[in-house]
């Protein structure tokens, strides 16, 4: 094993777990999973068990569903957090299903699946979980795994890492018939422990709730070792071009930069900042890579749909720290960004799209300096700085094995203004 690396742990308790019922199980692996965030994004994921549950209306015993309710985290989810559906309500749905042009009408037909007049909705991964013919299902994002999902050979990378255990499917928008997808590809291969969805996740699977948790960290810790093991030595990024100025230094600059930015962009709608300079950030943007890269795009739907499928890539350099310069240029950069922004709208709209939202950029990137970030609030801002760390971590990992590639812009605008995964 390369040095340095630090495996995901095993925190399950077996003695507090055996206090618990089957959605108490599943609530407890969903906070375990959530707490580290190289497991999944905030906000990321899903979790989900199949639980036999009484009937209110018959009194009969029947299947259930619960499953992480739409807009939720797993980390800090409560029993409330979790959308439950009758199971065989739901299989029923397939007998009406037309095809993927019917994917928006099919999660309408969700809350009619409801159990016990349960009023936390179901979000458009549901027939992800309802699906797969296994108790437990896990669905999380780990940098580690997206690496490997975004990676131009990425079917190949999982067969060498995983070999049979882990599956492959090519990618796919979330919804109905990505559930049918998964549920087709578990029939056809019954040994298989799980899935690498492209530019997307993982899925996992079993019929314990700890064996479900203990698979998906087995899994994230064979990528993460993988990982290690190809890129030890290797150049990232294809290497620096240019310095981190010192610490003191970087914050002055942000300092600075934070309420001109905020100013630009912040004339509509209140903008709050956040930045950020750890390691990861100022290899990527003192890289030679940085724009190409940058200019990829995110890959994961969770990373743009916080970040925008772009930052702006600041023109800087701290070897002639001008932060004058910087401050002069904004109002050009800003207009070509929001021009670019406006194009890729343009390109790739439909007849139905909803009006193009705010073209201003949410990630800064400063050579020499890190990462600023703009939201709402201040929570946001710091999360789509998270959102972002992920990404140079996956363009990291995938473009020193292979080749990264981000979603394609049809595929990145059909799910940033499709407004069922917007709620």
């Amino acid at each position: 094993m390369a040095a340095n690396v630090r495996l995901l742990e095993n925190r399950w308790d077996d003695g507090y777990a055996a206090g618990l019922d089957e959605p108490g199980k599943l609530l407890y692996r969903s906070n375990l999973l959530g707490a580290d965030k190289r497991i999944t994004n905030y906000g990321g994921g899903n979790t989900s068990a199949k639980v036999m549950e009484t009937d209110p209306l018959t009194g009969g015993k029947v299947k259930v569903l619960w499953v992480k309710g739409s807009g939720g985290d797993v980390g800090t989810i409560k029993l409330d957090g979790f959308a439950t559906l009758y199971q065989d309500k739901l299989e029923s749905l397939k007998s009406i299903y037309k095809g993927v042009e019917d994917e928006d009408r099919m999660v309408g037909f969700l809350p009619h699946c409801t159990f016990n007049l349960n009023g936390r909705a179901a979000s458009i991964d549901t027939p992800l979980h309802g699906f797969v013919p296994f108790t437990h299902v896990d669905h999380m994002h780990p940098d580690a795994i997206i690496a490997i999902a975004a990676s131009k050979n990425s079917k190949e990378l999982t067969q060498q890492i995983f070999g049979e255990e882990i599956g492959w499917l090519p990618w796919r928008r979330p919804g109905f018939q990505l559930g049918l997808d998964l549920e087709a590809f578990v029939k056809a291969n019954p040994n298989a422990k799980g899935v690498v969805l492209e530019s997307h996740g993982l899925f996992t699977w079993a019929n314990d709730a700890k064996a479900c948790y203990e698979l998906t960290l087995e899994i994230i810790n064979k990528a993460i070792v993988w990982f290690a093991e190809k890129t030890e030595g290797k150049t990232i990024f294809g290497g620096a071009v240019t310095q981190s100025l010192p610490v003191a230094e970087r914050r002055a600059i942000a300092a600075r930069l934070m309420p001109e930015i905020r100013g630009r962009i912040g004339r509509e709608e209140r903008k709050l900042g956040h930045f950020d300079d750890q390691d990861a950030v100022l290899e990527f943007v003192n890289s030679r890579d940085l724009r190409p890269l940058g200019a990829l795009g995110t890959s994961c739907p969770d990373h743009f749909l916080r970040t925008k499928i772009r930052p702006l890539i600041v023109d800087f350099d701290p070897a002639k720290p001008d932060v004058d310069a910087i401050v002069a240029s904004l109002d050009k950069a800003l207009e070509d960004y929001r021009a670019d922004y406006a194009r890729y709208y343009n390109d790739c709209k439909h007849d139905n799209s909803p009006a193009m939202r705010d073209a201003n950029p949410v990630i800064f990137l400063v050579p020499g300096v890190g990462l600023l970030s703009f939201a709402r609030d201040k929570a946001t801002a710091r999360i789509a700085s998270e959102f972002y760390v992920n990404a140079i971590n996956v363009m990291r990992g995938a473009s020193t094995v292979s080749e990264y590639q981000g979603l394609p812009e049809q595929e990145a605008f059909d799910i940033e203004y499709w407004l069922l995964e917007e709620a």
